[in-house]
């Protein structure tokens, strides 16, 4: 009943709202189910976010620009640019791979925000899509793509996150039901849900059959939302404990070719994910910071900069690899790739040859999910400074990637009483679809 008063209230709200000519800022949750916009929502089942924590430079990977020098410290890009198959589409000339599938992506050119000096608060923006504060915890687009779909599959976990688990990525006030599973060891899954060779198939139904007497019993004397939610974890823990979801991990099952062609652990941890999405996870969030193989990860000030290329080619390597394994099995249509990072990097070079924060231009690459692809979007001045044309927000990158699920980025979300939509009011980007 109180749900059902809520909700009449915020329609009621609304209404009012609209009448005296002001712009909504919640609406009626019904009517939130019907897409405000003219072109038609994306039909995607998955997301593989690729995450580049440390702030990747545009003008060295997506948005080249004219070769400047760290030595003098003359503005300008640190590689060369290459043609593309795109027409007048150029991108850093370690990135060859990618360059000879760009049809099959998009480049955002032009995402931008306000948080420029410190990392961890621009990751939550570009996870959550807002800014921190100190009043809400809002969950982040793996935890909302994880509430709204769920999981593709019920032998699977709908968010598995192969990175840093922190709040940033969490599930907010969505609650655990939204979190992730977290792993990094690729050959090995989730620590916990590996059965010990001494445990038979009989030995772990018995076993089962006695903890649900016990939680049975234990719960006709205590109630909370809390045992709620340690139940439904037990019970998803022992379903992917099973083979289905754990044989995800069997790696060496796929040819040495294949593997050898995604590269090192951080290409594993790709390939892992277009397995992960095979068995019906819908988020997988893979960072490519965790082997600072240049010795900064993508957080290139000073020395950093000298090996950038490592991690570019790195990348070159896994996400063409991606791109066309998912492709070779009818998967790409159907999962969106999103490679993003918390902001990008200065023209100019600092006193030790690397780059500062930039967060008023950088570049957010898609591939496949469905979309329009081969299209660059948006343009940055002659330095990659500036947004010249089509600024995109993050609420719009967020909205975008939602609608691409067929997920109305404006749905209504409940912090307790208190409605939220989906995104800060972002707006998909038109051109990804139409």
């Amino acid at each position: 009943m109180f749900d059902l008063n809520r909700r009449r209230f915020i329609t009621t709200s609304a209404t009012a709202v609209a009448a005296s000519g002001m712009a909504p800022l919640v609406a009626a949750e019904e009517d939130l189910e019907h897409m405000p916009w003219s072109f038609p929502a994306g039909k995607a089942e998955h997301i593989i976010m690729i995450w580049l924590g440390g702030g990747a430079c545009q003008i060295d990977t997506w948005d080249p620009k004219k070769l400047g020098d760290a030595k003098t410290r003359k503005p300008g890009s640190y590689y060369p640019a290459i043609d593309t198959v795109l027409p007048d589409t150029q991108v850093c000339e370690h990135l060859p791979k990618c360059a000879g599938v760009l049809d099959r992506f998009n480049i955002l050119r032009t995402v931008q925000h306000g948080v420029i000096d410190e990392h961890a608060a621009a990751t939550n923006m570009m996870h959550t899509g807002r800014v921190t504060t100190g009043t809400i915890t809002y969950p982040s687009i793996g935890s909302a793509v994880s509430h709204h779909r769920g999981a593709v599959s019920e032998n699977a976990p709908p968010y598995v996150l192969i990175g840093y688990p922190n709040v940033t990525r969490g599930p907010g006030f969505l609650g655990t039901d939204a979190g992730f599973v977290y792993l990094t060891e690729t050959s090995e899954g989730p620590g916990g849900f590996s059965r010990a060779r001494d445990v038979s198939d009989r030995r772990q139904q018995r076993r089962q059959q006695l903890l649900a007497k016990v939680r049975q019993e234990f719960s006709a004397r205590e109630q909370s939302l809390m045992i709620d939610q340690y139940d439904q974890a037990i019970e998803q823990a022992l379903r992917l404990a099973g083979p289905e979801f754990m044989s995800a991990f069997q790696l060496k099952k796929e040819s040495a070719e294949l593997r050898n062609a995604y590269g090192g652990e951080f290409g594993q941890r790709c390939l892992l994910a277009r397995r992960l999405v095979e068995r019906g996870t819908r988020f997988v969030e893979v960072s490519h910071n965790l082997n600072f193989i240049n010795g900064a990860g993508w957080d290139t000030h000073n020395a950093g900069q000298l090996n950038q290329h490592l991690l570019i080619k790195e990348l070159d390597g896994a996400l063409s690899s991606l791109v066309l394994d998912l492709e070779g099995k009818s998967l790409l249509d159907k999962t969106l790739i999103v490679v993003s990072t918390e902001f990008g990097r200065p023209a100019g070079f600092d006193g030790g040859g690397g780059r500062g924060h930039h967060s008023k231009g950088f570049s957010v690459v898609m591939a496949g999910g469905g979309l329009q692809n081969g299209k660059t979007i948006g343009v940055t001045d002659e330095l990659g400074m500036k947004v010249v044309h089509r600024p995109i927000s993050v609420p719009d990158l967020h909205a975008s990637m939602y609608y691409a699920l067929g997920i109305n980025p404006r749905k209504l979300l409940f912090a307790g009483d208190r409605p939220v939509p989906t995104t800060d009011m972002g707006t998909p980007v038109e051109e990804l679809f139409v």
